[in-house]
């Protein structure tokens, strides 16, 4: 299989590639930072060798970019069979503190990114007629957050509606769509957030998500436990007990 990883160079998406990786699955990688990219394309060439990897510079901001690389790893893998939408920043502070540039920079990058990344990743899979969208979203989507997650949990939101829509609009195809919720799994941007709750270590959540996406479910929390029955409590807690749990 040929799997395409966004924000491939750190966190969840390098986390991803290994266990990939260590799946036989061939890797087309990209983000911003070529060196960590190339770092990791000389691990996986040692731990997995009959693995094909490709590594592309993409900031997913420049969207005629993201249709170029998109476009070069099809031509390179002649077929890809996944796309996995993980690019994505958490910056940002409670809305009217002074922090606009940095929450905008949250909603571009998380929201208008992921559409391009769709969008591309959605022209290749109906030319083939087939394949396989992923979108990483979060656990933040099911309710607003307070504070620093305020923006960030928005355009996760957003992001689960759109991939919905995908899957609405494709049902019945041999395109699959799944939408991912991870919990709070250790990385670069986790590392940042205060009194996070239920942590685990990047390996095991990233073991989660492939195992999901591997079955192509259309939804997964990850991971299930306490994720996804909490996901669901979630919905109908008081919002002051939703501010105390993510403060």
């Amino acid at each position: 299989m040929n799997i395409v990883i966004t924000g491939a160079s750190s966190g969840l998406g390098e986390g991803m590639a290994r266990e990939f990786a260590q799946r036989g699955h061939n890797l087309a990688l990209c983000a911003r930072r070529l060196d960590r990219l190339e770092l990791l394309k000389a691990e996986l060439a040692e731990s997995a060798p009959n693995v094909k990897v490709d590594v592309q510079v993409m900031d997913v901001n420049d969207h005629d970019q993201v249709f170029t690389v998109m476009k070069g790893f099809q031509q390179t893998f002649k077929t890809l069979d996944r796309v996995v939408i993980n690019a994505g920043m958490g910056k940002g502070a409670s809305l009217g503190t002074g922090y606009f540039e940095a929450n905008r920079q949250t909603a571009e990058t998380n929201f208008v990114g992921a559409l391009a990344q769709c969008e591309a990743a959605m022209q290749i899979f109906r030319d083939q007629g087939y394949g396989h969208l992923v979108t990483v979203c979060s656990v933040s989507a099911i309710r607003g957050m307070p504070g620093p997650m305020t923006v960030y949990a928005a355009t996760k939101a957003g992001l689960a509606a759109m991939t919905e829509g995908i899957r609405a609009d494709t049902l019945g195809s041999k395109i699959d769509v799944t939408t991912l919720y991870p919990g709070y799994i250790e990385s670069e941007m986790t590392a940042r957030v205060r009194n996070a709750p239920f942590m685990v270590d990047t390996e095991t959540g990233c073991r989660g998500l492939v195992n999901a996406m591997e079955k192509k479910a259309v939804t997964a929390f990850v991971p299930w436990w306490p994720w996804s029955p909490l996901a669901r409590l979630m919905k109908w807690l008081p919002l002051g007990v939703i501010k105390r749990m993510f403060s």
